[in-house]
């Protein structure tokens, strides 16, 4: 116990302390133990690769010069000031610069960051590429990239000024984020180009988030109220059905994107125009290059699959919008005929099929009772359940939808239907 009056030894800071018990515990560490955890540990602080005997070497110097500095100051003299001396000294600090921890991580993030979006930049986007692509390879797991460009952005600088074409930028940029699992990654690539990198995703699932983002994207331009219908062209290629090196893949992407810019140069997000009807159909754009009839979605509010005439869907499309195939709603068209305007939809009956996928809905507080995911859509989801249960008015769930992260969301069933195969399908809508 120090005597009354004795001069009280200032506190150390936590990192010199730090230092202090890692050199006492290198102490009692045998030289190959020790020149292993010396090696990363300077790594680490300096970012110099040295070689194990060398950092040994540092490392003892490093303790000498301590003391040599603590004499002739008469005062202890921290471990880092030494390390710091004896690097200098070595010549492997030419011009030492001293930065903050979280200064050098907010510099080491700006510098693979867009400004403007927050998504990754080019750079990034290249490494990241290689990198997972070099997974796939060793797991032998598919790849998904989606490249993505906004249609008649320029228009929108034109008219409105690039402040309003920043927010449009920014409103792509949040859509992306959404839309994403946590592996996987959004870059901007260009000025209006967009690409995500989706691991462990194949072509069908690529497709399904790619439609989707367009749709919400769509849905977030309607609060910036906009003259000019801007919307987000997305073209798909996967690992390794469409080629095993990045540039193989990026140039499939790209040709899929304008192949399909081409199909719907004449439709606006927000209404107007439709393309004509012998133009390439969106599923066209797949990894087989070749038109692709996914299995018909069941309709949540009939029951009935889409395929089936619906009354009460198709009255809702204008003249001007084509039919999906020749039949008698092309005949009837000419009697519903309205002059062309631009007009906003919601888009309530869209639904995509979940067939192939392992979808399903966690039922219940607890996620007890599993049912598979039929189809989804805006106003509801569609579900298959192993056995005839008695359900509830409103039924509490959890989607789990490859690509998108679970949802909870609440359901009421609008109508049930039992198959050939025992099971019952059910239609849910879902409850604000």
């Amino acid at each position: 116990m120090p005597s009354p009056g004795a001069p009280v030894p200032s506190r150390l800071p936590v990192e010199d302390s730090y230092l202090e018990l890692l050199a006492d515990t290198l102490e009692g560490l045998d030289v190959p133990a020790r020149g292993q955890f010396l090696q990363r540990y300077i790594r680490a602080i300096t970012h110099l690769d040295l070689q194990e005997n060398q950092c040994i070497q540092l490392w003892d110097e490093m303790l000498q010069r301590r003391r040599e500095l603590s004499e002739n100051l008469g005062r202890q003299v921290a471990l880092k000031t030494a390390l710091m001396d004896v690097l200098a000294s070595a010549g492997l600090f030419r011009v030492p610069i001293v930065i903050e921890y979280d200064e050098l991580k907010t510099l080491q993030l700006n510098a693979v960051t867009d400004p403007l979006t927050g998504l990754y930049n080019r750079r990034l986007f290249s490494e990241t590429f290689e990198k997972e692509l070099n997974r796939g390879r060793r797991y032998g797991s598919p790849l998904g990239l989606v490249v993505l460009d906004l249609h008649r952005f320029k228009e929108v600088n034109d008219k409105h000024g690039h402040p309003r074409g920043d927010e449009v930028l920014r409103a792509a940029a949040a859509t992306l984020k959404k839309a994403l699992r946590t592996s996987d990654s959004a870059f901007r690539i260009g000025g209006d180009e967009f690409a995500l990198l989706l691991p462990q995703t194949d072509a069908e699932q690529a497709l399904a988030l790619s439609r989707r983002v367009e749709i919400v994207f769509a849905e977030m331009l309607q609060m910036l109220q906009l003259t000019v219908g801007v919307s987000m062209d997305h073209g798909v290629a996967t690992f390794p059905q469409d080629g095993e090196q990045a540039d193989q893949l990026i140039r499939v992407a790209d040709e899929r994107l304008y192949r399909l810019k081409h199909a719907n140069h004449g439709r606006t997000a927000n209404g107007g125009t439709h393309p004509p009807s012998n133009s390439v159909p969106q599923e066209a754009t797949s990894a087989t290059d070749r038109p692709v009839a996914p299995p018909p979605p069941i309709s949540i509010e009939s029951g009935r699959p889409a395929d089936r005439p619906e009354p009460k869907v198709e009255p809702a499309k204008y003249a001007s919008e084509p039919s999906d195939a020749p039949g008698p709603s092309e005949k009837a068209a000419p009697s519903q005929a309205t002059p062309p305007r631009s007009y906003a939809v919601q888009r309530k009956a869209e639904r995509v099929s979940m067939a192939g996928t392992n979808a399903y809905a966690a039922l219940g507080e607890q996620g007890a009772r599993r049912a598979r995911v039929l189809d989804l859509g805006f106003g509801g989801v569609a579900i298959e359940l192993e056995n005839e249960e008695d359900l509830p008015e409103n039924i509490l769930a959890v989607l789990h939808v490859p690509i998108l992260p679970p949802v909870r969301v609440s359901l009421k069933p609008v109508w049930s239907q039992r198959t050939t195969q025992g099971s019952l399908r059910v239609g849910c809508a879902f409850i604000s």
